[in-house]
């Protein structure tokens, strides 16, 4: 396999929007050809996920210009699994958006903006340069303006507005923080950064940098307390792109932190304490947000939140245990947000609302389904032996060693939070009897029910395929554990990372 194969995912999903933008308006061979692409860039992350495993680093110098002089392409075992699970994601919301996404969408150009999204979400994985990082940052934040804001209905634009503003303020951040960078090392190749800024002797300017990476980054993250963007913007899409951004947006700014703060800034004591503090903060803000909600995608917004926390906290005890934690949770939170803002479409596409005093009878009147939603529920509590269940161990282990016990009683209350608001919208809207409706309210016909066959498929098929892959995380721990303690430990020793980059040279200067 050469170094090419690295940008083989950007490329495919390149080329297939492309393709579909000169097929405008035929709408049925968009469906086919996107969903068909998804399917061979699944299959290219597999094979680039088992090559890193197995034979190491991939790297990839553009127009073979030396690094740090060049372009550098970089897949790891950390890069080539987000790909991998972004992969899977991006399959299973094509299948959905198939059914899921309305013509009138899919006309403005839909699936050749979903494609490009992806390919920027890739690009900012593979990344071995912080400047094209900010590239790629800036094509997934037009490419999901675009998406959000198809259709035009005011609460779209209107949370549009708040999404494209902050992150904005975002990209010109983390733009600053590049040019400070640069004026300090001359360089911005991130291994070449890691032995630079180790030798930069004015520490107070380097922690003010890593503190605007930071901020920068914690704004796409939506920590604390820079997360009130998010809960203001995803309920307002449709449920195919929400689970977009639910899954992946946040997660691509958690891989930024933990690729920047491994490698290039390490954390000393006062910046691990900062990352618990704001863990502790992310956990309690974003659990208390989501007991308030009445609207179902609004509690699953404040849950996004919440669940950050549990990434940060790993960042904030930085221990290799800790880290293994917080990358389990990574993996499993990309496959369950996804499949919850999935969930919830098909929800909303039955009843026709979303707020939970309004909702009920949903088992009475679809049990199979209602088992399928409840497997993706519980697996987000992380009841045992869940997926959501295994992470949280290694993360309260790291926390008892290190002495932690805030942070530990964060995660406490976040988890038991998470369990009491999945309860009450399991009573609500699956237990209880549909409420009588009030008199100037029209009877909604069950969006579901009049669909034909193979379109409830379309539907049901993407949720079940990442329920399964929730399940294989969960009763498959051992094999994801290893996978993420391999990269923590890649983590913790960045020499192969250097090497692999710039040569054993560099190795000799560090």
């Amino acid at each position: 396999m050469t170094s090419n194969f690295i940008i083989l995912p950007l490329l495919l999903h390149m080329a297939t929007a492309i393709v579909l933008m000169f097929l405008w308006k035929r709408i049925t061979a968009q469906r086919i050809i996107s969903v068909i692409s998804n399917i061979v860039i699944l299959i290219v992350g597999i094979l680039l996920f088992m090559q890193t495993w197995k034979t190491g680093i991939i790297t990839m110098q553009a127009g073979n210009w030396p690094a740090p002089f060049g372009i550098t392409f970089v897949a790891d075992v950390f890069s080539s699994t987000m790909v991998l699970f972004t992969s899977i994601s991006a399959l299973a919301v094509s299948i959905y958006s198939t059914v899921g996404i309305n013509r009138a969408r899919m006309k403005y150009g839909y699936f050749p903006i979903f494609h490009f999204l992806f390919m920027g979400l890739n690009g900012a994985f593979l990344t071995g340069d912080v400047f094209n990082l900010y590239v790629w940052f800036e094509i997934v934040i037009i490419s999901s303006f675009v998406l959000m804001t198809l259709g035009g209905k005011k609460p779209q634009m209107e949370s549009a507005i708040k999404y494209v503003a902050m992150n904005m303020l975002a990209s010109v951040i983390f733009l600053t923080a590049i040019a400070i960078l640069y004026g300090l090392t001359g360089s911005l190749n991130m291994a070449d950064l890691s032995i630079k800024i180790a030798q930069i002797e004015n520490r107070g300017l380097v922690n003010i940098t890593g503190l605007l990476f930071f901020i920068g980054f914690g704004i796409k993250s939506a920590v604390f307390p820079l997360y009130y963007w998010l809960p203001s913007s995803y309920h307002t899409p449709p449920s195919a792109i929400a689970a977009i951004f639910g899954g992946l947006l946040t997660k691509v700014g958690i891989y930024a932190l933990f690729r920047f703060f491994t490698l290039i800034f390490i954390p000393n004591e006062f910046i691990t304490t900062a990352f618990s503090l704001i863990a502790v903060a992310t956990l309690i803000t974003g659990a208390l947000g989501s007991i308030i909600k009445r609207d179902m995608r609004r509690m699953f917004s404040y849950l996004i939140v919440c669940h950050i926390g549990f990434m940060i906290a790993g960042l904030g005890l930085f221990t290799e245990v800790a880290l293994a934690g917080a990358l389990f949770y990574l993996f499993h939170d990309i496959i369950v947000k996804t499949n919850l803002f999935l969930v919830s479409g098909i929800i909303y596409r039955i009843k026709g609302t979303m707020n939970m005093p309004k909702l009920g009878g949903l088992y009475a009147e679809y049990p199979k389904l209602s088992l399928i939603m409840a497997i993706v529920f519980f697996s987000l509590v992380g009841i045992p032996p869940l997926s959501g269940f295994w992470p949280k161990i290694n993360l309260f282990q790291a926390g008892f060693f290190g002495g932690n016990y805030l942070l530990i009683v964060a995660m406490i209350i976040a988890s038991f939070v998470t369990l009491y608001v999945i309860a009450k919208m399991w009573t609500e809207a699956f237990w209880k009897t549909a409420p009588p409706l009030d008199p100037d309210e029209k009877a909604y016909i069950d969006g579901f029910t009049v669909l034909r066959p193979f379109s409830k498929l379309l539907l049901v098929f993407p949720v079940v395929m990442l329920m399964m892959v929730s399940l294989y995380i969960g009763f498959g721990a051992e094999n994801i554990m290893v996978i993420s303690k391999h990269i923590a430990a890649q983590m913790m020793d960045t020499s192969p990372y250097i090497k692999a980059v710039l040569g054993n040279e560099a190795l000799n200067i560090q």
